[in-house]
């Protein structure tokens, strides 16, 4: 039987990367699978990569409505909630200098306040024995110059995946983390920085990893999905770090 037979899962930021790849092992593992993107275009560029039972929608990450919406669309369409895969998320470097409200704000909202409110839109509809998942960063555990917006809201996710396996416990649903080290994803595109300091970070990365290289996403799909699927059903309020050894050697 696979792992995740007749499950529902919702993955957001899930049109690339770490997402992209979780979604499609969760569809080829048997759930039933909402993928969300901020891009309606990115979206349905899918349709020719998935197979399976899945569902597109269109959802900024930072908005208390689109949550709610997403919730009741994946309960109409496919039932109550198994697994919540909150991955979406922004990547910033801001040195202090150059550091706004405006940009913690972006941050803050997008990698803290969307994932929070999107489990307090989802807490009604969770089945009993359901997987939550933040997706932490290494950059919460360590400190890296330009990061301190960027690393203080993975901390903060991190704080949440604490309170909020104490407070689902009672109901039998777990809450994890998992933190990536430098994975080989689309983020680093997405950034605001000079794209030569984007590429002289990423080229100094492997040196500080004990196994010497990027990882991929894949390694991040498989570890979502121990944390979905009974493999993992004695561990709450665990961050599990796929990093190469990076925050742990």
């Amino acid at each position: 039987m696979k792992k995740l037979e007749n499950k529902v899962a919702i993955v957001t930021g899930a049109t690339s990367g770490m997402g992209l790849q979780t979604a499609k092992l969760y569809l080829a593992e048997g759930a039933k699978v909402v993928l969300t993107g901020r891009s309606q275009e990115k979206l349905d560029a899918l349709k020719s990569e998935l197979k399976g039972d899945y569902l597109l929608v269109k959802a900024e990450a930072s908005s208390v409505t689109d949550s709610e919406e997403l919730i009741k669309t994946t309960v109409a369409t496919f039932g109550k909630v198994d697994v919540l895969f909150l991955n979406a998320g922004i990547f910033r470097v801001e040195t202090i200098d150059s550091l706004t409200e405006e940009i913690f704000d972006e941050v803050y909202n997008i990698n803290v306040r969307g994932p929070l409110f999107t489990v307090k839109a989802a807490y009604e509809s969770l089945n009993e024995g359901a997987s939550i998942i933040f997706n932490t960063s290494v950059a919460g555990v360590k400190g890296f110059g330009g990061m301190a917006t960027y690393g203080s809201s993975k901390a903060a996710l991190r704080s949440l995946t604490r309170t909020l396996a104490s407070e689902f416990g009672p109901k039998g649903i777990r809450v994890n983390a998992i933190s990536p080290g430098p994975i080989d994803t689309p983020i680093y595109g997405k950034h605001n920085a000079p794209q030569e300091n984007i590429n002289e970070m990423a080229s100094n990365l492997p040196s500080l990893v004990s196994l010497g290289r990027f990882g991929t996403a894949d390694e991040i799909a498989t570890t979502a999905l121990f944390l979905a699927s009974s493999d993992s059903s004695y561990i709450t309020g665990a961050e599990i770090a796929v990093d190469g050894g990076l925050a742990q050697v």
